[in-house]
């Protein structure tokens, strides 16, 4: 069997070359690629707490390779400052349509037999309401665990950030994202000697 060239991947590689939080001043630097890996394995916990703790029953695989292409898109359109997407209706509305567009032109660098796969992961409006939830929920704690990061490096520039995705965090009261904020989130700040036991 023969088939055709395919850029898919390609492209998906050159997440790593695009930075994030542009528009800020970053003690330490963060590119999409790594992001993805993050939210990806933040996602992949909380479907399994919910599943362990909470009585869920989420497929924690599905939650955790749709959190690895949540931003795949970027590779496309580049990574938009979130105050910027956000600024007005029209803003996020026109971005909206881009990103649609953009996750469509990536499945179509897939061969065919391909795309109907990675269209469940890539294109948001296939993720069923749960899967959406602990994804967006995964992205807010990486974010927030990235803004507690630039804290403790003396960054202050990314203290009103943290506020403003902390309080995101709480108002949506996701057992799954208290049970990860007290059980997982006070290791981040401590150092490598602590986390090996010295």
């Amino acid at each position: 069997m023969s088939a055709s060239l395919s850029h898919f991947f390609a492209y998906i590689a050159r997440l790593r070359w695009i930075r994030r939080w542009g528009l800020m001043r970053n003690a330490i630097e963060e590119n999409v690629a790594t992001h993805s890996w993050e939210v990806a394995t933040i996602a992949h916990a909380l479907a399994l707490i919910r599943n362990r703790h909470f009585h869920g029953q989420v497929n924690a695989d599905r939650v955790a390779a749709a959190a690895l292409y949540h931003d795949a898109t970027e590779v496309i359109t580049g990574d938009l400052p979130t105050p910027v997407k956000y600024h007005s209706s029209v803003m996020r509305e026109a971005f909206g349509e881009i990103e649609h567009r953009a996750e469509d032109e990536l499945l179509e660098l897939l061969p065919p037999s391909l795309k109907d796969d990675f269209a469940l992961y890539v294109k948001e409006s296939q993720w069923t309401a749960e899967v959406k939830s602990l994804v967006k929920a995964a992205d807010r704690l990486s974010a927030w665990l990235k803004c507690q990061a630039e804290i403790s490096a003396g960054n202050k520039e990314f203290e009103p950030a943290a506020i403003q995705i902390r309080q995101r965090l709480d108002a949506e009261d996701l057992p799954e994202v208290r049970y990860f904020l007290e059980v997982f989130a006070p290791s981040y700040s401590q150092p490598l000697d602590h986390l090996l036991g010295d």
